[in-house]
């Protein structure tokens, strides 16, 4: 679904939506660059996800920050989803069963049953990053995504949510021809989700050298 290719769009300005004062976990400061070290990425664009702080960072393929925003992620908290629950309307997915998957998937732009063209990052799970809608005001999800606090930001049924203007602005020309996302697990070890970059970490943890 991915293309190693650049994105034809122009260069996008780094944009930070995230709250004032709300920083960024180490982990994701270091997972992000042992991706581009690593070359995990292969060259594509890339994302790294932080469901804990609720926030979303996207990199170009050249490893240069584009922007960071707060997200919104599945209700349920688990890194795994449910067997079958690709194949079930929304409304019909059980609470316990609404989470956003962890782990490394290379996903890109596809075609959906019921809303048009979105930019999956697992296909198989049916999970994608698309835009904030009003369809339900009473979730009241622009206003989690403004809300200075994480804590509020789990509403979806698995899907990542972002702010229309950061998905105009930043993930839709980055991710154009695909992308692969990193999402930080609720509550499995990095070493289980991401065991290459904890294998690495822990040799320059100890100063060991191959």
């Amino acid at each position: 679904m991915a293309s190693a290719e650049e994105a034809t769009a122009p260069p996008v300005a780094a944009v930070d939506q995230l709250p004032p004062g709300q920083n960024v976990s180490s982990t994701v400061v270091e997972l992000a660059g042992w991706v581009v070290s690593s070359k995990d990425n292969q060259g594509y664009p890339f994302a790294v996800i932080d469901k804990a702080a609720a926030q979303v960072l996207v990199f170009g393929g050249d490893g240069r920050l584009r922007g960071a925003a707060p997200g919104l992620f599945g209700s349920a908290i688990g890194d795994h989803s449910a067997p079958g629950v690709a194949g079930l309307a929304l409304r019909e997915i059980p609470g316990r069963d609404r989470t956003t998957p962890a782990g490394r998937f290379v996903g890109g732009y596809g075609p959906s049953v019921d809303a048009g063209r979105v930019l999956w990052v697992d296909y198989d799970s049916a999970v994608s990053i698309h835009p904030t809608a009003t369809g339900v005001p009473a979730e009241k999800r622009a206003k989690r995504l403004a809300s200075p606090s994480p804590d509020d930001n789990r509403i979806t049924h698995g899907c990542i949510n972002v702010a229309p203007e950061f998905y105009e602005q930043v993930v839709r020309p980055t991710f154009e021809r695909g992308g692969v996302f990193y999402i930080l697990p609720d509550e499995a070890s990095i070493a289980e989700t991401f065991p290459e970059f904890a294998q690495s970490r822990a040799i320059g943890q100890n100063g060991l050298t191959h």
